[in-house]
C-alpha cells in the first residue's frame, strides 16, 4: 500500500493499531488469492483495490468532501444507494469482515452478538477503518435486533439515520417501504442541500442498475461447465462492489467479463473437470472474510454461486427505469428492494424458492448453508432451508462459524467429507 499516513492522521485514526492490520492483510491476501493458478489477467484491478483498500477510495472520498459532497456510510443491501447519488452524495460500504475489529466491538456489545456487527462497531470505536471516519452520516436499517441497538452506539458521535424495514411482504408493507424511501430522500436532501429530481433519480437508477448488470454478467459465466473464474475471485469482486465508484466498478467488471467470454469460447477452466459445484447460502461474507471459499476451493470443490448479500441478493432484479416522476421511481425502488429475500422476513418462502432456482441455474451438486455465529435469523431459517433442499434431493451441509481461524481444520474436515460424499 502507498503511504496514506497523513490522510489517516487527519482522519483521526489510531495509526499504531491500524499498522497492525496493514501488516496482516497483505499476507492473508497473498495466501488466499495470489497463490491461485491461471487467474484471469483482469483480476489485476481488483487485486490493486484490495492492496489499496484503505487508501485510494478513501482518498477519493476525502477529495469529494473537499469539493462539497457528502459521504454516506451504509451497512445493508436494503439501503437504496440510488437516492444518495441522486442528491449528489456518495454511498460507501463500511468495514466489518475481520476478526481484527471484533474485540473493539465486544467492549460495548455482548459477546453473543454476531461478528459482523461486533466488527463494524469495533472498526469505528477503535478508529481503524477510514470509511467509518470519513462518512458524514451513517444509514442503518432494522434487519435485526443486534443492528438496531448497535446503531444507537454508532450514532453517538456521527449522525445516524435508521430506515424501518417491514418484516412482512404484504401490499401495505411495500407501501410502508416506499414511505421509508421517501423519508430517506427528504433526509438526504436536507443533509446535502441538494434536491432529488426525477431526472437525477433516473440517472442514478441507471448508474446502480449498470453495476447490477455487470455483476449479473459475471455470475453468468459461472454457470458454464468449464468455470473460467474461481469463486474466491467472484466473492472479492462482490465485496469490492460495496466500496468502489459505481461507474468504474461496472467498467472494470465488464472488462473482466470480456476476458471470461474468451475463456469460455476456448474452454478454459480454473478447476479440473468433474469438480463438484457448490452453492453457498446464508449470511453475508464482508471483506476480508474469505475463509469458507478458501476452505472449499482447496478441498476439491468449486464455489459457483452465493445466495448471500455478498452475492445474488445484491444484484438480482433491476429497478424499473421507465418511470417519469419521483413518486413512481420511489415505488419502483420499493418494489425492487422488497424483492430481496433476507431472513428477517416472515414468512420467507421466497428465499427458499431462490435457493432452489439457483441450484438449477448453476447446476449445483451440493449446498453449504453458512451461518455467522449468533445470527439467530439465519440460524433458525437454516432449518427450513436445509429441509427444503433435502426434500428436493439436493445434498446440504449446515455450518456455523465466525471470523477466527480456530475452527479452520474442523471445517476443512467437514467440507472435505461433504465433497467426497458428493463424488460417490
Amino acid at each position: 500500500m502507498a503511504d496514506y499516513r497523513e490522510m489517516w492522521k487527519e482522519l483521526g485514526m489510531d495509526l499504531e493499531t491500524h499498522d497492525q492490520l496493514c501488516e496482516v492483510l497483505p499476507m492473508a491476501f497473498t495466501d488466499v488469492y495470489l497463490s491461485q493458478k491461471n487467474r484471469p489477467e483482469n483480476m489485476g484491478y481488483f487485486d490493486f483495490v484490495v492492496s489499496e483498500i484503505h487508501g485510494v477510495r478513501p482518498a477519493e472520498l476525502v477529495q469529494a468532501q473537499k469539493d462539497g459532497k457528502k459521504v454516506f456510510g451504509t451497512f445493508c443491501v436494503y439501503v437504496p444507494d440510488e437516492v444518495i447519488f441522486a442528491a449528489d452524495g456518495i454511498a460507501t460500504g463500511l468495514c466489518g469482515g475481520s476478526q481484527f475489529w471484533v474485540p473493539g466491538g465486544e467492549k460495548v456489545l455482548p459477546t453473543n452478538t454476531c461478528p459482523l456487527i461486533k466488527a463494524s462497531v469495533g472498526a469505528r470505536l477503535d478508529s481503524t477503518c477510514p470509511f467509518f471516519k470519513i462518512a458524514d452520516m451513517y444509514i442503518g436499517e432494522t434487519t435485526c435486533d443486534g443492528k438496531k441497538k448497535a446503531w444507537e452506539i454508532l450514532g453517538e458521535d456521527v449522525p445516524m439515520y435508521v430506515m424501518d424495514l417491514p418484516q412482512m411482504k404484504r401490499s401495505k408493507d411495500y407501501k410502508a417501504w416506499a414511505e421509508e424511501i421517501t423519508e430517506l430522500k427528504n433526509k438526504v436532501e436536507d443533509f446535502t442541500g441538494n434536491k432529488v429530481t426525477a431526472e437525477k433519480l433516473a440517472d442514478s437508477i441507471k448508474l446502480i442498475n449498470n453495476k447490477r448488470r455487470a455483476l449479473d454478467r459475471l455470475y453468468s459465466f459461472r454457470k458454464n461447465k468449464n468455470i473460467p473464474i474461481s469463486g474466491k475471485d467472484c466473492l472479492l469482486i462482490s465485496q469490492i462492489a460495496f466500496y468502489d465508484d459505481p461507474t468504474r466498478f461496472a467498467e472494470m467488471t465488464n472488462k473482466l467479463c470480456d476476458e471470461l467470454e474468451k475463456r469460455v469460447e476456448e474452454g478454459v477452466s480454473v478447476f479440473p473437470e468433474g469438480t463438484k459445484r457448490i452453492l453457498l447460502a446464508g449470511t453475508p461474507l464482508a471483506i476480508p472474510n474469505w475463509k469458507m471459499h478458501n476452505i472449499i476451493e482447496t478441498s476439491g470443490g468449486a464455489v459457483v454461486c452465493e445466495e448471500m448479500c455478498t452475492g445474488t441478493r445484491y444484484f438480482e432484479r433491476l429497478v424499473d427505469e421507465t418511470k417519469d416522476t419521483v413518486e413512481e421511481q420511489i415505488d419502483a425502488l420499493a418494489e425492487r428492494y422488497m424483492g430481496i429475500n433476507c431472513a428477517c422476513f416472515t414468512p420467507n418462502q421466497g428465499r427458499i424458492d431462490d435457493i432452489l432456482r439457483l441450484c438449477k441455474e448453476y447446476d449445483i451438486d451440493g449446498v453449504i448453508d453458512i451461518n455467522l455465529k449468533f445470527c439467530n435469523l439465519y440460524d433458525t431459517e437454516g432449518f427450513l432451508v436445509e429441509r427444503a433442499l433435502k426434500e428436493a434431493g439436493i445434498p446440504v451441509l449446515g455450518i456455523e462459524t465466525d471470523y477466527t481461524d480456530s475452527d479452520v481444520q474442523q471445517l476443512r474436515t467437514r467440507v472435505g467429507a461433504f465433497i467426497e460424499m458428493l463424488e460417490r
